[in-house]
């Protein structure tokens, strides 16, 4: 017995001094950029109609962070796109994991949610696509095949800053920033559905639905004396529509790396991961001031860059470098739908971009026909965690989600600084939660998955985070 206890402890000590060599090993980080904008005239996202492109107000960007800690690696992938399709995602992630080495599990790639970029895939395009080729024998619209062209880019981006990986410090943290984003579903007079959007002013709001989320999540990363400073990844729960208009834009996040290049330097790399915000956009409806167009992106990237100034100071100095990812898929039901429903879908489909169909019902049919395109009754969906040191993590969710979820991520969370991400490795639609099911609303109308299938991913998420505590 007691020999036994001799090699247990032995086995002991030696398992501690490997786990402390392995966190004690250099922690290196890269990012890179590239340029990810279609060419000129290209089909644009966002909205129930077709609009095309008729120039560039500033580039869309692929933007890569590749963090590696002894045999760990991981990349983080910021898009200045409206969504990240599956088909894209898997092939990226398998090639890059081919010429990096970097575990395809232990790579997110994201969307900013920019509604001022290309329309390359999903149901919307197909359908548009489709009358193009009918009308001309091809889509002169589509010069080129787009997804392939990102998928190239993307593996480039990732390689890119792997290349680019050096012994880097770390500060992190969390802001608050309460005066931009506004919940946009309200309790109307004279009860009924939760209404999205009422308009300024309107008299009939009763009340809003849900909260926001006031974190300003801050990742700085600065050369390994702790001087020059490289990237800055912020992450904040507000939608990406602030624009509009047929100029390419990365909306605000463009005027947040302005402002923060203003203090910290021009060779600064800012990556912006946008946070929950299924139900959150930035309009005030309590004044009848407009808030549309470029104006306005930059008061809000300009405020946002202001407060992650204001909050570097009273950040943390990151604990001992700890890089550690994990991910699991769930397969989340998807609603319920008969064949009648299907065949009047793909009916409907033919008017999404004319208005001869009530607006909602133009949407159901679009989450219809999306959803049949999946092939089956459940979703698929990906949960990835990634842990940087004892206090900060990163969590990587697909689909639009709503801020209850992810501040409910956050509440479970083991670590004091959890940064939340949505929109990553698959545009899944709308997740909402089943509270917001019951009331109703174009988000819900818009979603593919079943009631509860956002409460199924938050859970995963603060699993993985547990275990990686």
């Amino acid at each position: 017995m007691k020999t036994m206890c001799i090699g247990i402890l032995i086995l002991a000590v030696c398992w501690a001094t490997g786990a402390r060599s392995v966190n004690a090993a250099e922690l290196n980080s890269g990012v890179a950029v590239r340029d990810i904008t279609p060419p000129t005239g290209y089909r644009m996202s966002g909205y129930f109609s077709e609009r095309f492109n008729t120039g560039t107000h500033d580039p869309l960007q692929a933007k890569a962070i590749v963090f590696q800690q002894g045999d760990e690696k991981a990349a983080l992938v910021f898009c200045d796109i409206i969504g990240i399709v599956r088909e894209v995602s898997d092939r990226a992630r398998a090639i890059a994991s081919k010429r990096t080495g970097i575990p395809a599990s232990n790579i997110l790639i994201a969307a900013t949610h920019s509604h001022t970029g290309p329309l390359y895939a999903g149901a919307i395009r197909d359908r548009f696509h489709e009358q193009a080729v009918a009308e001309h024998g091809k889509d002169p619209h589509e010069a080129i095949a787009y997804a392939d062209t990102l998928t190239a880019t993307l593996v480039e981006t990732i390689a890119a800053a792997q290349a680019a990986a050096r012994p880097v410090s770390l500060t992190s943290g969390t802001a608050q920033e309460t005066t931009l984003s506004f919940n946009r579903r309200f309790h109307m007079k004279g009860g009924g559905p939760v209404r999205f959007n009422p308009g300024k002013l309107n008299p009939n709001i009763l009340r809003v639905a849900g909260p926001i989320d006031p974190d300003v999540g801050i990742l700085l990363a600065r050369d390994a004396q702790g001087n020059q400073p490289l990237f800055a990844l912020t992450v904040f729960a507000l939608h990406l529509d602030t624009v509009g208009g047929t100029d390419y834009s990365a909306d605000y996040p463009q005027y947040l790396e302005q402002g923060l290049r203003s203090e910290l330097g021009d060779g600064l790399v800012s990556v912006f991961g946008i946070g929950t915000c299924g139900d959150i956009n930035h309009v005030d409806v309590s004044h009848g001031r407009p808030q549309k167009g470029q104006v306005e992106a930059k008061r809000i990237g300009t405020k946002l860059a202001a407060t992650v100034l204001d909050a570097l100071p009273g950040l943390a100095t990151a604990g001992a470098p700890a890089l550690a990812a994990r991910s699991v898929t769930v397969d989340v039901p998807l609603r319920a739908c008969t064949p009648e429903e299907v065949a009047q879908a793909r009916i409907d489909m033919a008017h999404v971009g004319d208005g001869a169909v009530p607006f909602l019902d133009r949407v159901t049919a679009y989450r219809i026909v999306s959803q049949a395109s999946r092939g089956s009754a459940a979703i698929p969906l990906e949960v990835q965690v990634f842990r940087l040191d004892g206090r900060t993590a990163i969590v990587g969710l697909p689909g639009e989600v709503f801020v209850d979820l992810g501040l409910a991520i956050k509440a479970g969370s083991p670590f004091e600084n959890t940064l939340v991400v949505e929109l990553t490795n698959d545009y899944a639609q709308y997740i909402p939660t089943r509270k917001a099911f019951a009331e109703g609303s174009y988000e819900t109308v818009n979603s593919i998955v079943a009631s509860g299938g956002g409460e199924m991913l938050a859970d995963a998420a603060v699993r993985l985070l547990k275990e990686l505590l």
